[in-house]
């Protein structure tokens, strides 16, 4: 269909399509049902979006979304790009709530964005056979999913659809879905035979750094003081560290706020209004913020404490860069937070949903603490191989950590983890093995007479904390595995008993260290080099557009948009026509306005030339 590329340029300024586009759009006007799994900013919106507009029935695209944020942030983009969208939510008033209906009854809205628990109402079944509806589009389709990191009961429900709407076609949509929550989406939804496409989990434009957690506060403010116009969001496990933190930025002159769920409902929103705005440019939230957040801008992400998971922790990395430009994702690691972490497990009544949560536990420690290739360690979770030789975008591969001679102090773990057993017939905990070695006076060690075994006390030359970074790092290389239940105990694999009986080298990796230098600068994948000072002014020009309008700043462009700008110095609007995102509507609304702007910096400054 030559029309889907010409509608893609003319509407909304792109003169590609990002990889499976094309092909997921072709499948679904073909009215397969479709499955499409693309990564954050991999252009999901786009796949319903453009179908939208080229239909020959010009029938109602119908999305699912969970929320109300993203509804009004997307419908809100889509008409800045001269398209008929609307939403329906709780938001609105009974009399817009009226007018909207009484427009899409008269059929003027080509896309309408509505909750799952409103489109399930008795009342709807009504509306939804009377309005031509020609596509239903599920957002965020992992919330499905009981075993999706963030499932939501009423999705369960959209699979009524297919009887009230037989012949219409779905489409599922997912930024994060291991192999087993994508199976139970499409039996879920009752997918009829779908077209499935699975795009890359790859995000280049991001680099993944961890640090040890040390003074988490100076971390995070040394962090954002070389960002100081740049957008992030700091993730917190808690709502009073989210507080302290935004309270310990606000205090230095930075403009954050806090979001979590025990905000006032007001408030809350609020907070996300004003960092959708740039009013504000740090968020310091729990994970309740971040779901549909469709900010292009965001820059960077911190994780404050450990996640739970590492899908969660791969969704909510997956926030920054989404406009296709470099972003930053730090993960500050603590193994005292992963304590923390494992009394909470300890708590849960449910022995399967503990299981688990120790299961997910043990794989996001063994990512933070790994010295591998983090984007190989995130891509392996999701069953994807990353074959490069060094991804140039993570700490590991840019500063590869240091190795040792290990095989001293891996022999005598593994030996303590051999005598203990032999001596108990029964096996122990990694701590209790780490106080045998490092002779603690215990009364479980002189109750099983683990003070008489060959291995007690031969390993005070390092601390505890040092030996429970060994113990970790012999779990991640196979020596020795850890059983589950409530108390997981340690156990040799064979591989650990060969090199215990062949006494084989092993070589381990130092611990993480705060770097001191800064590397030498590097090209990073994605990044527009462009004239800064011109750039702020576009950006300054933007904002003030969007305040008048009442909206985001990225819905009268994006970032990308003012960089190429920035960089090609289009000094009227005929030269505006081949920059990105800039569709026939903003251009006619704009275009002008920033040729202006471009051509009186060019009167006092002189062009900058770039060489990537």
């Amino acid at each position: 269909m030559p029309e889907l590329l010409d509608t893609l340029r003319t509407t909304f300024g792109y003169d590609h399509f990002r990889p499976l586009q094309r092909e997921i759009i072709e499948a679904h006007l073909a009215s397969r049902d479709v499955f499409a799994l693309l990564p954050t900013g991999g252009g999901k919106s786009m796949c319903f979006q453009l179908p939208a507009l080229v239909r020959a029935d010009r029938g109602l695209t119908v999305v699912v979304s969970p929320l109300i944020a993203l509804m009004k942030d997307q419908v809100d983009q889509l008409q800045a790009a001269g398209v008929a969208a609307t939403y329906l939510n709780s938001s609105l008033s009974s009399a817009e709530a009226r007018s909207r209906m009484a427009g899409l009854h008269r059929g003027e809205f080509r896309l309408l964005y509505v909750a799952p628990e409103r489109l399930m109402l008795d009342n709807w079944q009504q509306n939804l056979t009377g309005w031509n509806v020609a596509a239903i589009a599920i957002d965020e389709a992992h919330c499905v999913s009981e075993w999706g990191h963030d499932f939501r009961p009423e999705y369960r429900q959209l699979s009524e659809l297919r009887d009230i709407l037989p012949e219409v076609p779905f489409m599922a949509l997912t930024a994060t879905a291991t192999e087993r929550v994508r199976e139970d989406i499409v039996s879920h939804l009752q997918l009829k035979e779908p077209a499935v496409f699975v795009a890359s989990f790859n995000r280049p434009n991001l680099t993944y750094k961890v640090l040890p957690k040390n003074g988490p506060a100076r971390q995070i403010m040394d962090f954002v003081k070389s960002r100081p116009d740049d957008s992030g969001i700091v993730y917190c496990a808690s709502r009073a560290a989210a507080e302290r933190c935004a309270e310990a930025l606000a205090a230095r002159g930075f403009a954050a706020k806090p979001y979590h769920a025990g905000l006032p409902a007001h408030e809350r929103a609020e907070n996300q209004e004003a960092f959708l705005r740039d009013d504000v440019r740090i968020i310091c939230a729990t994970i309740a913020f971040g779901m549909g957040i469709n900010k292009p801008n965001v820059r960077w992400v911190i994780h404050y404490d450990l996640p739970k998971n590492i899908e969660g922790y791969y969704q909510e990395t997956g926030r920054a860069g989404r406009d296709g430009l470099p972003g930053d994702c730090l993960l500050l690691f603590s193994a005292g937070d992963a304590a923390k972490q494992t009394h909470f497990i300890d708590e849960i009544t449910d022995e399967h949903e503990r299981s688990v949560a120790r299961s997910q536990l043990r794989q996001i420690m063994h990512y933070a603490e790994s010295a591998g290739c983090r984007r190989s360690e995130l891509l392996g979770y999701f069953g994807e191989s990353f074959t490069i030789d060094g991804c140039s975008g993570c700490d590991n591969c840019l500063e590869p950590r240091e190795t040792y001679d290990g095989t001293i102090v891996a022999q005598k773990f593994l030996s303590c983890v051999y005598r203990v057993r032999r001596a108990s017939q029964f096996g122990c905990g990694a701590n209790h093995v780490i106080e045998v070695l490092t002779g603690a006076d215990t009364d479980k060690i002189r109750r099983w007479g683990h003070d008489r075994v060959t291995t007690y006390g031969i390993g005070t030359e390092l601390s505890r904390p040092q030996w429970a970074a060994v113990f970790r790092e012999l779990l991640r290389l196979g020596f020795l595995m850890q059983t589950e239940g409530q108390y997981p105990t340690v156990e040799l694999t064979q591989e650990g008993v060969d090199i215990l009986r062949a006494r084989t080298p092993i070589t381990l990796t130092k611990p993480m260290i705060t770097p001191k230098a800064a590397r030498v600068r590097r090209k990073r994948e994605g990044e527009i080099a462009c004239d800064e000072i011109l750039f702020d002014r576009l950006r300054q020009q933007r904002k003030r557009l969007a305040d008048e309008r009442g909206v985001p700043a990225y819905v009268i462009f994006g970032d990308a948009t003012l960089r190429q700008m920035a960089r090609e110095y289009p000094e009227n609007p005929d030269a505006m026509h081949d920059i990105f995102g800039m569709g026939a509507k903003k251009h006619a609304e704009f275009a002008e306005t920033f040729a202006g702007i471009i051509a009186d910096y060019l009167r006092e400054n002189s062009r900058m030339t770039f060489n990537d």
